[in-house]
């Protein structure tokens, strides 16, 4: 498992977008608020989110890490005032950041990336989309998202977020 160490929360707030906010968001917003305590918030949104709950898959391949899906969780709509509420807007597909992009007032165009972006190996690539797969696919999800969470961890930590994803 992840371990940051990290205890106070000066650093930066993080926002994840995927889609319906329902999987790979909610995953890891849970993610991130284990290993990231450096960070003054952590939240998840989803571009098109209905306010439903985690999906099941999603919260028992949480389980198989030994996290616990938040009883409480519901999806959320991303809003226009997230780009002035959070430091750090993290999509974790090419589309989702395409979308957000399409949205996003100039001055915040900096705030916006692709999570995999701080995974080495990994810079540009999505976390597939596992809700309409076998459950296999939220574990492959789960590793992913949890590959960039690490290496967010170390920008974080190296004071270093980086450039905005390239257009």
């Amino acid at each position: 498992m992840l371990k940051f160490g990290l205890a106070k929360a000066s650093g930066p707030s993080l926002l994840f977008v995927c889609l319906g906010n329902i999987c790979r968001s909610p995953i890891a917003e849970m993610l991130a608020r284990q290993h990231l305590a450096q960070c003054k918030a952590i939240r998840s949104a989803g571009t098109r989110a209905v306010g439903g709950p985690i999906d099941s898959r999603a919260a028992a391949a949480l389980a198989r890490r030994e996290l616990k899906a938040e009883k409480r969780f519901r999806s959320r709509q991303f809003e226009t005032a997230d780009f002035e509420r959070y430091d750090l807007i993290l999509a974790l597909d090419s589309q989702n950041l395409a979308d957000l992009r399409e949205m996003c007032p100039e001055q915040h165009r900096g705030k916006l990336r692709l999570l995999l972006d701080y995974a080495p190996g990994l810079e540009g690539q999505d976390v597939p989309d596992p809700y309409y797969g076998p459950a296999a696919g939220f574990d492959h999800a789960l590793m992913l998202i949890e590959r960039g969470i690490s290496g967010l961890g170390a920008a974080l930590r190296a004071e270093r977020i980086g450039a905005p994803v390239s257009s």
